[in-house]
Formats: C-alpha cells, structure tokens, sequence
C-alpha cells in the first residue's frame, strides 16, 4: 500500500510540473480580489467592484479509441449533471445488472443484447463495473488543466461503502496531453465475509500532429473480494417471521452465510498504444472552403439521444489539425450546432489581407496498435474436506492461473474525403497475436503451460462524413493456428433526415461471427474444477437490429433477433456445455420520455424472448422509470432533480453464482428459485452548482414490503435500505 501511495504522489507531482509547462496558456491566476479561485467556466463579467475579470474559458474535448485500429471517437466529457446519483450503483444506471449485492462484486446483464465478450479472460469480465478496456479509457485535449474528483459513500463505517476518483489531464502544447486516473473501491458489505477491495491506477497519454499521431495508455488493476457462498436460508429476508427464535427481523450482519475464510484476487495490467504516419499534400483554399471540408455533423448512431457536453468547444482553440477523418469515426459523433473539429487539415492562416490557407490533406495512413497485457487469478479457500475434489481432499483449495498475451496489428489505410471521388475510406490490415496460460497440474504443484497464436487479416470499408448517410463494413478471417476457421463480419449504416422540426436517426447494425469458446471455457484446472474442452466446435452467431430515434419526441426504439449455434454456456455443475441447436433471441427497446414543464418521466421497457429458457433463461420485461422535476434556482446557476426511479423484472430462473470460479451459470437441479417480480425503489435529490455535482439517495426504500424477495441473483439478497451520497468537483486550472 505504501508503494502505491508513493506512485499516487509522483503522478500528482507531474502533473503539477506540467501544469507549471503550460502557463502560458492563461496569463491570470483566475482569482478574484478576495484570493478565491474562480471557475473560469461560470466566471461572471465583473465583480461587486464593477471592475472587469477575465481568463482563458476552459475549451475541452474528449474521445476514446477502437481497440483494433485506434480508430477516434468523440464522447461528451464527464460532466454528466442528470441521474448523477446512478453513475456508481453495480447494477447499472438503469438497473440492468444482476450482481451480489456488495459495491464491486461480480455482475451480469439481463439483457442479452448488452452481454460483452469474456475478454481480456473469463476471471475479469464479471467485473465490468469496475475495469476499464482500452477502448473505455477517456483521452483530453484541453487549452487548461482539467481534473475531477468523485467521492461516494453509503452506509456506516462497519458496513458501509466508499470509493474514490480522480481524473487529471493536461496538454504541454497543443499537440502533446498526457494525464492519469485513479480508482479506490472499497465495500465492507452488509452481509457477513463479503467485503471487496479494489484499486485501479493509470498513466494515458497522447501526440496529435499533422502527420504522425500516437496514443497509450497503462493501467494496472488489483481486486480483492471475500466470498460468503450466499445467506444459508432465504427465509431471512423473505419469511424472517418463521425463522428461529421469532424474531421478526434480522439484521443482516447477523444472517449466516455458507462460507468463511474463502477470498478470490485478480491482478491484471496492460500497455496499450496505437500510432499512425498520414502521407498527405497541402494546397491553398479559400477560408470558407477549408471550413467546409472539416468534419461538421450531428451524428450519433449507437448514442443519439446523447449530445456532447456544452463543455466541449470548437477544436480551433486547441491543436489544428487535432482529429483526423481516419482516426475519427462518426460514429457516436453528437455536435453542436457550431462545432468544428479540425480533422482534415492544419490550416496556418496567411496574412489577414487574404482570404485563403494552407490545407493540409491526408490521403494514407500507415497504422500501427500494440498490447500487452497480463492476467492473473487466484482463489483461496479453507472448507470442511470434500470427496468429491479434484485434488485436495482436505478442504483447502489455493487455485491460480495466469494469461499472458502480446498482440500486433499493421494496417494501411486509404482516407475519406481527400477528393471528390473518394466517397469512402478503405483499410486493411494484418494481426498477430500470442497468448500463453499457466495452469495448475494433476498434482496441484507444478504448472500446465498452453501457448496459442492468431493470425487475422481484415479490412474496413466505412463512409463517414456527410450529414444524411454513413455506413461501415469490416471484417477479419483467421489464417493460423487457432486462428483457422473463425471470422467475424460487422456492419452498420445510418440514414438522418428532417421529419417536420427534427432530425430522425434511422440505424442498422448486424454481425456474423464464427468463434472459438473462449480459452478458460475450454480448458482450467483446478482443486475443484477440470476440464479440458478440446473438441469444442465454434460458436456461429449472426445478428440484425435495427434502431430508430426521434430526439423531439423523446422516443428511442431499438429491435433485433440473433441466432445463436453450438451456444457455450456454464451448466448446472459450473462445467461448460455446448448446445448443438439453433437458439434465437428476440429483443425490442424502447426509451420513451415525457415532459410537463418541470416534472419529468423517463421509461425504458426491454422485452426478450428466448427459444430456449432451459439453456438461456431471460426475465421476459426489464423496467426502468425514473418520475422526477427538473428545476434551476439561485437566478439559474443550481439544478435541482428531485425524483425517485425504479427498477422491476418479470420472475425467471436467473443464473446462480459459484465463488470458486466467479461465474454465473445455469441453478442446479435441485435448488431451483426464481428471482424477479420485486421493484427496488429509490428516492434521491441531484444538484449540480457550477462545476460541482452532488446528490443524496436513500435506496431501496421499499425494504421489508410485498413479497420481501429482494434479490438479483440466488441467495445473494441485495443491500437494505441506506443513504448514498456522492460529490465530483471539475477543475480548470
């Protein structure tokens, strides 16, 4: 812990060394004659003195990267004011997620159209609320020193949780940014031996020139959780007047658990980078010219009902030639009005007597990504002796596994845009990757080592400019080792055109994918599971959806089916299985908003349907509606929501989970619950002052009421009703 305190410090000292590189960019200490700081995006024109003060306004942009190709995509900065108090909650901020209960433990998604792939490994994707993929990482490029920090707690100091973040960026020039985050998560918990301990620390860095372009990142994870198996008797919660003693309520530190002594850890870290070489040519246009051909849309197909924040200005401000058209997709692309990013050239103003630049015009882009990355799991138990292990005998199980993988890909690309005829952008591209697992031997001492290596070559065709149509295509097909026989196929297209007063989103989207299981889906060994899954067959999955979005009318509706062949899943032993059948999903969203004045009342109703409940069960409705008023007071500069939301699925055989390996699978046969038809209900305050967000939530409000059966997954009852309050302040300085 002192090691990681000691880097906490060095990466805060940089910063402020880089904060000092960049005080050029604002020439006042934006302090009013009082000595405190101002906020330089809410700085008024005067003070009480009447004399003027004035700054740098903070100019931002924010944008991740395409893990393949590191191709760029806009996001609105963190600066999410409305249902801010859901942005911590494990179970997602509509309440997708079925998870233990505890802050940081192991969730899932009911809705099987939002299910990722168990990537970087199996032990890892459980814990999507709280690692961070390459492509999740959030770069800044900002004319001032951003950072934030969040702070959440809920509960008391015996039970409760807490967590901890920060965010720091800063450009040493236009070109050059670099920063850091910071990530502690720590949850007691509320049931006995269940308390998790997690911690995240990250280096990200950036170089955006006219020609060469280069991006990375480092992130380091370390999870910590205990495992208490599940409450030893659901009447606790849902009967608890016929358990012993009469007492009519337990408290729930005093429930018994099925395990003690019993922790899982997960260490994983990698290094990502991304870089490209534009060859290009520069000619002289007319201002207006130039003005027209830098990327100028309202687009945001997988995300159109979500606008950048008001807090992301023009590009102009900050480095010309900043986002590329070949590194900036317009792919959940949402702008203002007047937002013009700088991505096809580098405009170097002449004379202010002429009315022409300097336009810098890419052509072709040599691409370059590289990671590496190491996973490690461990699980220790110490149990009563079990017959029926693997290897030990006596109860004591210390399991491990470790992953360790490197991967290169080389692309070419040749761009949109560049002329009149080059209607679309072409890529192509080769990667390489090698995968090494250590796991444990028959005689639970040595090491079983397996090495696996992939060759894809791929491309992408894609059309992203424009304002009406955009459509991409992209591929790859395996040429080596475990390679041979997979693909993967995707595509989307999106049509935008004016009904009446607004703009309507019509999207597609589908794939066609033939896998291998993943690599612990085929093979793990441990004191309490083995298996070695050689003659898996590949998984072929193909998928249409299509989505529609109407941002006047509040309404979003999103529908497809998949097909799903050889489906691999976890049976009722925790042992992966193949279903040779065809099994479809259906599924159909809809977001609908309504508006009176100040109230409002925001719903998302998800059905599904699959073919097959036996294999893939699915709750059949998934609600989430949030009735709330919405308000400015103290002449217009504090938001108020007022609110309380709630979140309900229809009863289903959820799956179950089992510590030993942290996953969830299908119940077994003899302990067969349903879990569903009980609403959870919060009631909560939101405000957010300046630069300032802050909310308080007391959750689950409905504790002890209906049918009492408060859980999301077997024998794993949710949190009691408690308070959460959380505050995140920005800083632009």
């Amino acid at each position: 812990m002192r090691r990681i305190l000691l880097t906490y410090i060095l990466l805060f000292v940089l910063g402020l060394l880089a904060v000092q590189a960049q005080q050029p960019f604002n020439t006042l200490d934006n302090r009013d004659r009082y000595g405190n700081q101002v906020d330089p995006s809410t700085q008024p024109d005067s003070l009480d003195t009447g004399t003027d003060v004035q700054s740098i306004p903070p100019k931002l942009y924010m944008w991740q990267l395409s893990e393949t190709l590191g191709n760029r995509t806009i996001v609105p900065a963190d600066t999410l004011a409305l249902n801010f108090q859901n942005t911590n909650l494990v179970g997602g901020m509509t309440g997708e997620y079925n998870f233990l209960g505890n802050l940081g433990s192991p969730r899932l998604s009911r809705i099987f159209f939002n299910r990722q792939d168990d990537e970087p490994t199996l032990f890892m994707a459980p814990y999507s609320s709280f690692f961070v993929r390459p492509d999740q990482v959030f770069f800044t490029n900002s004319n001032v020193p951003y950072t934030n920090l969040t702070y959440y707690k809920a509960g008391n100091k015996v039970n409760g949780e807490e967590r901890f973040k920060s965010y720091f960026s800063v450009n040493v020039n236009k070109r050059l940014a670099f920063g850091f985050n910071f990530d502690y998560l720590y949850g007691r918990g509320y049931y006995a031996n269940q308390s998790t301990s997690h911690f995240n620390a990250g280096l990200f860095g950036s170089y955006i020139g006219e020609r060469y372009q280069i991006q990375a990142v480092y992130n380091n994870f370390f999870m910590k959780m205990n495992e208490n198996g599940g409450i030893a008797n659901d009447g606790y919660i849902t009967r608890p007047d016929t358990m012993a003693e009469g007492k009519k309520e337990y408290s729930s530190t005093t429930i018994p658990v099925k395990m003690e002594q019993t922790s899982n850890r997960n260490k994983d870290f990698y290094i990502y980078l991304t870089q490209r070489y534009r060859l290009g040519f520069k000619r002289r246009v007319l201002k207006e010219e130039a003005q027209n051909n830098s990327v100028q849309q309202r687009f945001s197909p997988t995300a159109p009902t979500a606008p950048i924040a008001s807090s992301i200005a023009p590009a102009d401000s900050l480095a010309t030639g900043s986002l590329a058209t070949d590194s900036l997709p317009a792919n959940n692309l949402a702008m203002g009005d007047n937002l013009s990013l700088d991505s096809l050239n580098n405009n170097h103003a002449l004379p202010e007597d002429t009315n022409f630049v300097e336009e810098f015009v890419p052509v072709t882009s040599f691409i370059h990504t590289f990671k590496i990355e190491r996973a490690r799991h461990s699980y220790q138990s110490v149990s009563t002796p079990d017959e029926n292990a693997y290897y030990n005998k006596q109860g004591v199980s210390r399991d491990s596994t470790t992953a360790f993988s490197v991967k290169n890909v080389f692309g070419i690309a040749l761009l949109e845009g560049f002329n009149r005829y080059a209607k679309a952008g072409l890529t192509g591209y080769i990667s390489h990757k090698f995968s090494r697992y250590d796991l444990m031997n028959a005689d639970s001492m040595t090491v079983d080592r397996f090495t696996e290596q992939e060759i894809y070559v791929g491309g992408e065709l894609a059309k992203r400019q424009g304002k009406t149509l955009h459509y991409s295509i992209d591929g790859e097909v395996g040429i080596m080792d475990k390679a041979m026989g997979q693909f993967r196929v995707n595509g989307n297209m999106d049509l935008n055109f004016r009904l009446w007063k607004d703009t309507v989103n019509l999207i597609v989207r589908g794939f066609v994918k033939n896998t291998l299981p993943s690599f612990y889906m085929r093979h793990y060994h441990s004191n309490l599971h083995v298996w070695d899954n050689d003659n898996m067959e590949k998984e072929f999955r193909t998928r249409v959806e299509g989505e529609l979005n109407i941002d006047r009318w509040g309404t979003n509706l999103r529908a497809g089916v998949e097909n799903v062949k050889n489906y691999t899943y976890l049976n009722q032993k925790a042992v992966p299985e193949q279903n040779s059948g065809n099994i479809q999903i259906l599924s159909a969203t809809l977001k609908q908003n309504f508006r009176a004045g100040i109230f409002h009342l925001d719903n998302e109703v998800t059905w599904q349907k699959s073919s097959n409940e036996t294999v893939l069960p699915l709750p059949q409705f998934s609600v989430y509606s949030n009735l709330y008023l919405l308000t400015k007071l103290a002449k217009k500069v504090l938001t108020v929501q007022l609110g309380a939301d709630v979140r309900y699925f229809t009863k289903y055989n959820a799956p179950a989970y089992t510590p030993s390996i942290q996953q969830f699978h299908l119940q077994p046969e003899n302990d067969q619950v349903e879990i569903g038809g009980y609403p959870i209900v919060n009631v909560y305050a939101n405000l957010h002052l300046k630069r300032t967000r802050l909310f308080a939530m007391y959750s689950h409000v409905n504790q002890g009421m209906g049918t009492r059966n408060s859980f999301l997954v077997p024998h794993y009852p949710i949190n009691p009703s408690l308070l959460r309050i959380g505050v995140s302040w920005n800083f632009y300085d």
